[in-house]
């Protein structure tokens, strides 16, 4: 075969049928009928009558009016001709009248309706009565392998999803005899939440909630034995609102069947809203496994490593496994070049012990098949067969066009679909322009893109999901005074914004797959049709994607360029990216790089998806427009992100988070972020704004900041999570080649706690106040116990131009000079604290879970760290008392102007300051540094300037057990008249200048 020619043809037949099998036809009169196995609304046929289901359900698109969601799951006419096949293979006609006889073309089924059958000769009819029960729609049951072999042990994995959305569920999985399930023994994962035991369902977190949501626990589960002998499962109390692929997908350890044949599973489900209905174990609700003497599970072993590298034998070499079975030994692998027509023996290195396999010296860009041959035993015979393709398959041979003019996603989508059933594989988009909807990922299935490539986006991407929900009630809910987040505590979909709970309405979309990358060195951009503001509802039906790459509940995701080992760094002469040779030269090649832009809201948003690599990407090369958040990770864990230039962005490259998008939230631990250069209208890295869940041990190195209208590194809790182990610059991700930079920062850092609290359960109420002589009505979140932040370590930063200078939106050059008129912010540490009772319009009424009133920033340090500000503030500015972070608010602009230049740091316990500098350009009359309610601070070796109006260096407010040691300052400008404070320890309460020069 000459490359891939023919490729498309083999990979995608369903049905072949030999010339000389073609027999002459023989007409039947048989009127019998049966369920179709893709029916959902047919529960039961007998000799004359068929009943289906009716029922209700809520069902909101985003263009259901509030409250209009309700609807109706009858079947229609043409729906039931759909769902119905002849019980013996032969051809049927039907059709449906009504009790007087007359044909019904479409429309409504209703009881006394009549399906009318007529047998393949024409001569034999027989009428079925159509009766309607109350029933759930049919759920979807599938096996992830639904061939077995004798006597082999293997998991069995099989996944149910309930046909209709509903809180409060119940499912109940029947599973044959000859199955043995045990509380200790199977797994399951309820809607996404992750693996247990099913001896732990009942322990598993919820997730972080508050007091108002009405589920305790994910569900429970009970074993009891069915009257054949099998065994079924009952799953109670489940909250199946929230769609995330499968409801369940339950695993059973090591099952080995001792005898052939076909064992039948089957599902059905009981909701709870709108209405009590059960579905029918029936149609889609059920499966079937062949167990066979012959094996009938030989499967490839796929490379899962979460860094693509191409090697001699990347694509000449393939594993392969077939379960363990004492019985199998005697064995080869057979392969064939010609599609089964032929075959030889492989050259292979067989473990039977362990039933795995390894052939290698394929010769490259071939299509093999290859079997397992046992030569002996009860197993005797060959294999089912596998396909393999020794190269990367081009799209083109699927019969992608790639000429920029045709719209190619049903084709690249059919190439992604062969290379799943393969078993995997890698799909060369070979130069050439592709146009794209929305290319739907498969799991162990690469694309690599070339660098003569570009993928593009067109208008019609998928349609934003269906939901449980309407949240049209709720748009941003960003406001104070805005109950919109709240008003159903249950409905996860108000609890952040519209970019992070829809998810089809993207270019690239994955749900619940493993092992997936998209590499290379060509372009994929949004190309204007990916769009990026919050009212993207509102916008025509085939213009509403707003992501490039979403992957929800996936593991193992690359997403990059070629990989290399150097480091990138930034040349400010040239204005770009480069490599660090190992000898220290300039490598400004930088053609290895993935390049994007254009990219909407997000260029990936990543939601509970665990064991992520994001590296060697260029964004916004030669457009920047269209271009919001970079890589946004809600609920990841082990994340890995170096090497990532972005000439300019209007949101965070960077973001760790958490939210309730799943229905649910998920913690985040465990990153590695390195080598992050560029500008942004936002933060360069952003721990939040979406902080439902605990955000744990990141570290990152070696970051460049180019401009940031918000803040260089920032970190916010904002909903009740606890953040901490935050590392900047302490080289845990390898060894630091430069120190980190910072330019054009409207606040280098910013460190906060608000207490939003948009979770699940959250409750608020509405209080006037008074702070700092200021009147406040707004709302307090009353039920969620405000947010901790501790662990943080600065080190090791170089900060100038401190003023919100991105070159977002700019249309004078690259880089506007400070003139003034641009904000700019100190670097701020600020806990929060809610309003004391006394300020309280009729006084503060409630008390949070765990009875604190404050959240404290704890054990920070700032350690060579050194700041030049542009200055220019007056004296009188010393006086201003930023606002609390309340609901809403957890922006460096919720806190106005700060009474210092150097460091504001308010409810902060443990805070070091120590062998850093505060400088500015032009004489600042604050303070360099204020303390406000601090408790336990250690400044040493610290060098800053105390303007000649201003006789006080360090301001303290409410702030105890202060330390200062070899602190230098200099009057009124750098380098003149240094001047050092005596060592000194402030103990208790002060409200004073430590020391007052």
């Amino acid at each position: 075969m000459n490359k891939l020619k023919s490729l498309s043809r083999i990979l995608l037949i369903c049905i072949t049928i030999p010339a000389l099998a073609v027999k002459i036809k023989k007409y039947k009169s048989d009127t019998e009928i049966e369920i179709s196995k893709s029916a959902t609304h047919i529960a039961q046929i007998t000799n004359d009558r068929v009943v289906i289901i009716a029922g209700s359900t809520y069902l909101f698109t985003v263009d259901t009016p509030e409250d209009k969601g309700l609807v109706s799951t009858k079947m229609s006419v043409k729906q039931i001709l759909m769902q119905l096949k002849s019980k013996d293979g032969s051809f049927q006609k039907y059709k449906v009248t009504d009790k007087d006889g007359t044909t019904k073309e479409d429309g409504e089924l209703i009881n006394g309706d009549l399906l009318v059958v007529t047998a393949e000769d024409g001569k034999a009819k027989r009428s079925y009565q159509i009766v309607v029960k109350p029933m759930a729609v049919a759920g979807h049951l599938y096996l992830q392998t639904e061939q077995a072999t004798v006597n082999t042990s293997n998991d069995l994995t099989l996944y149910f999803s309930a046909g209709q959305r509903t809180p409060n569920a119940t499912v109940q999985l029947f599973l044959p005899a000859g199955i043995e399930v045990t509380l200790n023994n199977t797994t399951v994962n309820v809607i996404g939440r992750g693996t247990v035991k099913l001896k732990d369902l009942a322990r598993q977190s919820i997730g972080r909630v508050g007091s108002a949501y009405s589920y305790s626990k994910v569900g429970t589960v009970a074993i009891s034995k069915a009257a054949e002998g099998g065994s079924i499962l009952t799953f109670s109390n489940l909250d199946l609102r929230p769609e995330n692929g499968p409801d369940l997908k339950l695993t059973i350890e090591n099952v080995k069947l001792n005898k052939a044949g076909q064992y039948s599973f089957s599902g059905s489900y009981t909701t709870a809203k709108p209405e009590v209905l059960t579905s029918p174990a029936t149609g889609t609700a059920c499966a079937t496994l062949t167990v066979t003497n012959p094996v009938s599970s030989f499967e490839r072993i796929v490379n899962t490593d979460i860094q693509y590298k191409e090697t001699p034998n990347t694509y000449t070499a393939v594993g392969f496994k077939w379960g363990i079975n004492v019985n199998i030994k005697n064995v080869a692998i057979l392969q064939s070049l010609d599609n089964g027509k032929s075959w030889t023996a492989a050259s292979a290195v067989i473990d039977a012990k362990k039933a795995t396999a390894r052939v290698s010296g394929l010769l490259p860009k071939k299509l093999y098949a290859f079997k397992l041959n046992v030569k002996d035993g009860p197993n005797k015979g060959l294999s089912n067969t596998l396909k393999f393709y020794s190269g990367k398959m081009d799209v083109k041979s699927f019969g992608v066009k790639g000429d920029g003019n045709a719209d190619d996603t049903q084709g690249i989508n059919d190439a992604i679909d062969a290379a799943n059933k393969m078993g995997g594989g890698t799909i060369l988009f070979s130069a050439g322009h592709y146009n794209v909807r929305t290319v739907h990922l498969k799991s162990n299935v690469y694309l690599f893109v070339d660098k003569e490539a570009t993928i593009s986006a067109i208008k019609g991407a998928d349609a934003p999901e269906s939901t449980w929900f309407s949240d049209k009630k709720y748009r941003s809910g960003l406001s104070p005074t805005d109950p919109g987040p709240y008003a159903d505590p249950e409905n996860y979909m108000t609890k952040q914004d519209v970019g992070h709970h829809y998810f089809r309405n993207t270019m690239f979309f994955g749900e619940r797959l493993d092992n997936v990358k998209i590499i290379g060195n060509g372009l994929i951009t949004g190309n204007g049709n990916l769009v990026n503001s919050d009212k993207v509802m509102s916008n025509a039906p085939d213009n509403r994607a707003d992501k490039m790459f979403t992957l929800k509940l996936c593991t193992n995701l690359e997403i990059g360029g070629i990989s290399r080992s150097e480091d990138l760094w930034y040349d400010p002469k040239k204005d770009e990216p480069y490599y660090i040779g190992k000898d220290g030269s300039k490598i400004v090649d930088v053609s290895n790089m993935l390049r994007i832009d254009r990219a909407g809201h997000f260029v990936l948003l990543a939601t509970g998806t665990d064991h992520i690599n994001v590296h060697n990407t260029y964004f916004g090369k030669a457009n920047q427009s269209n271009a919001r958040d970079i890589y946004d990770f809600m609920g990841c864990n082990n994340v890995t992100a170096t090497n990532i230039y972005s000439k300019v962005s209007s949101d965070d490259l960077i973001k760790p988070g958490s939210d309730c998008s799943l229905g649910f939230t998920r913690p985040a631990r465990n990153y590695k972020v390195r080598n992050i250069i560029g500008d942004t209208n936002c933060n360069l890295f952003q721990i939040g704004s979406e902080t439902a869940d605990d955000i744990k041990d990141i570290c990152v190195d070696n970051i460049y900041v180019l401009g940031a209208n918000k803040a260089g590194f920032s970190i916010s809790t904002n909903d009740g999570a606890h953040i901490s182990d935050i590392h900047l610059n302490c080289g845990h991700t390898g060894k630091l080649h430069s120190r980190s930079q910072m330019y054009r920062t409207r606040a280098p850092f910013f460190i906060s706690i608000s207490n939003r609290a948009r979770i699940l359960g959250a409750s608020v109420g509405k209080y006037a106040f008074t702070e700092n002589g200021i009147k406040h009505d707004e709302l307090l979140v009353k039920n969620v116990n405000i947010g901790k932040v501790e662990n943080i370590i600065l080190n090791g930063i170089d900060i100038f131009e401190v003023y919100g200078g991105s070159s977002h939106g700019g249309k004078n050059g690259r880089w506007k000079a400070y003139d003034g008129k641009q904000d700019k912010a100190t670097p701020i540490i600020a806990g929060y604290k809610l309003p004391d009772t006394e300020t309280v319009t009729g006084g503060l009424n409630f008390k949070l879970p765990n009875g604190l009133h404050t959240g404290y920033i704890t054990n920070i340090v700032f350690n060579d760290v050194h700041v030049l500000v542009k200055g220019g503030n007056p004296a009188s500015d010393t006086t201003n008392l930023a606002p609390e972070l309340g609901v809403g608010q957890y922006n460096v602009g919720n806190l106005k102007t700060q009474p210092s230049y150097g460091i504001w740091a308010r409810h902060v316990k443990g805070l070091t300051v120590k062998n850093s500098s505060f400088n500015y350009e032009q004489r600042d009359s604050r303070y360099a540094i204020f303390l406000d309610d601090v408790v336990g601070a250690k400044l040493a070796d610290l060098k800053m300037v105390r303007a000649n109006d201003n006789p006080v260096v360090i301001k303290l407010k409410n702030s105890s057990d202060v330390v200062a040691d070899n602190i230098v300052y200099f009057k009124d400008q750098w380098d003149k008249s240094p001047n050092k404070l005596p060592a000194t320890k402030q103990l208790g309460m002060s409200s004073s200048g430590f020391p007052k020069l």
